[in-house]
């Protein structure tokens, strides 16, 4: 009878042994389960913050060309006046905006740059820049020169072909994410 009793006894230390250790190991393995599912969560949030930050600073900087250009038809339909003093002074208010105008834009131009990627900051550093000719132009006719209504017009085509590309270039980019 001893004997059994020892086997018995070693049968269930081995028992418990083997239940303590199995549980130890699905423990170990959901606390990992776990951390994986934490962690694939939350690079799943950072991509998905990211993401919709990207667009809404995309959204902006296409906002503000609108307005941008909403703004240069009207200094366009300015300059096509004829030359006085009332001409000038209204010229002169629309270059105040025009500025205001523009250091929102950059702003925009330069968010989109932080955000990335590569492709849609440059696109939109461009959009920036093909604001120069129109402020370029306008300070000649604040300055006298008759030839600077064409040249304020000529930059139509380049400034909005700028904001085209951008546009792809976000929707690229937007997609891939």
């Amino acid at each position: 009878m001893g004997d059994s009793t020892i086997w018995t006894v070693a049968i269930a230390a081995l028992t418990g042994g083997t239940a303590v250790l199995a549980s130890w190991v699905t423990s170990r393995g959901s606390t990992q389960a776990a951390r994986i599912q934490a962690e694939t969560a939350a690079r799943s949030q950072r991509a998905e913050r990211l993401r919709e930050s990207r667009r809404a600073a995309y959204l902006d900087l296409i906002e503000r060309t609108h307005l941008m250009g909403e703004l240069f038809w009207e200094i366009s339909t300015t300059l096509r006046l004829p030359h006085s003093e009332e001409r000038t002074a209204a010229l002169g208010v629309l270059y105040d905006r025009q500025i205001s105008e523009y250091a929102k834009i950059r702003r925009c131009a330069r968010v989109v740059e932080l955000e990335g990627p590569p492709g849609a900051a440059a696109a939109a550093l461009a959009v920036q820049k093909a604001t120069g000719p129109f402020h370029a132009a306008l300070k000649a006719a604040l300055d006298g020169d008759r030839d600077s209504p064409v040249a304020f017009d000529d930059a139509f085509s380049p400034f909005w072909k700028a904001l085209e590309d951008f546009v792809d270039a976000a929707r690229a980019a937007h997609q891939l994410e």
